[in-house]
């Protein structure tokens, strides 16, 4: 049974940072791309960031681009997603996904549409 746990939500104000962690277990994470995704009030939900198994490949949605870094720990069985210069409408709830198939090298949103799904954590940005 895999499971996913994220954790690193809050309120911060407008220019603040935070730091998201999904925890994985029940499966093996290294060998498999993960991802971040966000889902506001009254809105479908979004790609955010990922990153391949070995952590060589990344991808940003462009509106967070430059200030999000999505990076991992195998060790660990940890994906992150650091937030800096956080704005308003970077308000939702981020979940993390992690790819069902291993070994996929490149890392793109549609790894992602079978995969396996974390709770979600609340981000709320002030202004």
């Amino acid at each position: 049974q895999v499971q996913l746990v994220e954790s690193g939500g809050g309120l911060v104000q407008a220019g603040g940072s935070l730091r998201l962690s999904c925890a994985a277990s029940g499966r093996s994470f290294s060998s498999c791309a993960m991802g971040w995704f966000r889902q506001a009030p009254g809105k479908e939900r979004e790609f955010v960031a990922a990153i391949n198994w070995s952590g060589s490949s990344t991808y940003y949605s462009d509106s967070v681009k430059g200030r999000f870094t999505i990076f991992r720990d195998n060790a660990k069985n940890t994906v992150y997603l650091q937030m800096n210069s956080l704005k308003p409408e970077d308000t939702a709830v981020y979940s993390c996904a992690l790819d069902r198939y291993p070994f996929r090298p490149v890392a793109t949103p549609g790894l992602f549409e079978n995969g396996y799904w974390g709770q979600g954590t609340q981000v709320t940005v002030s202004s």
